[in-house]
């Protein structure tokens, strides 16, 4: 799957630059022109990362971050902008900014602090409105941190890099103190409350996570 980036840029000649060089570098990318449509499509949809102007209509870069990140709402952001000042960098950091570059800039800049960005968060597993950390073993629902005990976290660690494939039940009783097929039910069951994930059951074979 793509991840998606969300642009928010109203020099029109720059964002359609912007857009085709990151789209023929295999991201998907939603290009807007104001804020208050950058916060609309931040409510649509989820992004793997943010690429914000500061002075654009309607909501400012800065209004809109402050506005995110208040909700919860952690996505890696960086910031494009004619403002170069040190006081405004600082605040863009301060509003938990993740990068600033400064125009004019050669758009290939961007895409390589785009590529570093992303490669960072790629070994995040995401299902539906679940991220998985597997190097820290946190897993967030909607944005909100939900604690696995470590036999939950076993097995989540086993479904999720195996989204579609049956896993042998055997395999997955590894994972449990007391192994047996009732506990291993009762396990499954608790993690699909914790996650809303669904895992089904194949009948004298084991479990799948279907795709996302």
């Amino acid at each position: 799957m793509k991840q998606k980036i969300l642009l928010l840029e109203d020099d029109r000649a720059l964002g359609e630059t912007l857009e085709e060089l990151l789209r023929e570098d295999g991201y998907d990318v939603d290009w807007v022109i104001d804020g208050a449509e950058a916060a609309d499509k931040t409510f649509e949809q989820k992004y793997d990362l943010y690429i914000f102007d500061i002075n654009v209509p309607e909501i400012d870069g800065f209004d809109l971050l402050e506005s995110l990140r208040n909700a919860k709402d952690d996505t890696p952001t960086i910031f494009i902008s004619a403002l170069v000042d040190l006081k405004t960098i600082a605040k863009g950091f301060e509003l938990g900014a993740d990068d600033y570059i400064k125009k004019p800039f050669f758009p290939e800049e961007l895409l390589i602090r785009v590529n570093a960005k992303l490669s960072k968060a790629s070994s995040v597993i995401k299902c539906g409105d679940v991220e998985f950390d597997p190097a820290s073993g946190t897993l967030k629902r909607d944005g909100h941190i939900v604690p696995l005990g470590e036999v939950q976290l076993s097995l989540l660690n086993h479904f999720l890099n195996n989204i579609g494939q049956v896993i042998d039940k055997t395999v997955l009783m590894d994972c449990l103190e007391h192994p047996s097929s009732t506990a291993l039910r009762v396990a499954i069951n608790k993690l699909k409350e914790k996650t809303g994930l669904e895992f089904k059951n194949i009948r004298g074979v084991g479990y799948v996570l279907e795709a996302c």
